[in-house]
């Protein structure tokens, strides 16, 4: 079965870090993209990567948030991304999702809450 599975979500500060895992099970993709919803808003875009290493990011989400992927030599798929998110704000509070790019494959989300 083909998913992809968050992971790293919790509670934390204002001013704090987290570290998401996006991992593709079954599959692997050419591009993973994070997305974030919070409630009453609409999901937008964090950032994504391609296999190569070439990133993209939300508006105004470069800075505070950093993709990567493993740094797995010659491969021309990705396994897994990561996001590392710093100087959280309660603004990021939000459930963090991973895509599949031009794809429908989502994974489940996972919770991020920043207290003030």
């Amino acid at each position: 079965q083909v998913q992809l599975v968050e992971s790293g979500g919790g509670l934390v500060q204002a001013g704090g870090s987290l570290r998401l895992s996006c991992v593709a099970v079954g599959a692997t993709f050419s591009a993973i993209d994070w997305y974030r919803e919070a409630p009453g808003k609409q999901r937008e875009l964090v950032a994504g990567i391609t296999y190569a290493g070439i990133t993209k990011y939300g508006d105004s989400m470069e800075g505070r948030f950093t993709v990567s992927r493993d740094n797995n030599k010659g491969a021309v798929q990705l396994e897994a991304v990561y996001l590392q998110m710093s100087n959280l704000e309660p603004a990021d509070t939000a459930v963090y999702s991973c895509n599949a790019r031009g794809t429908n494959r989502w994974g489940q989300g996972t919770q991020v809450t920043v207290s003030s």
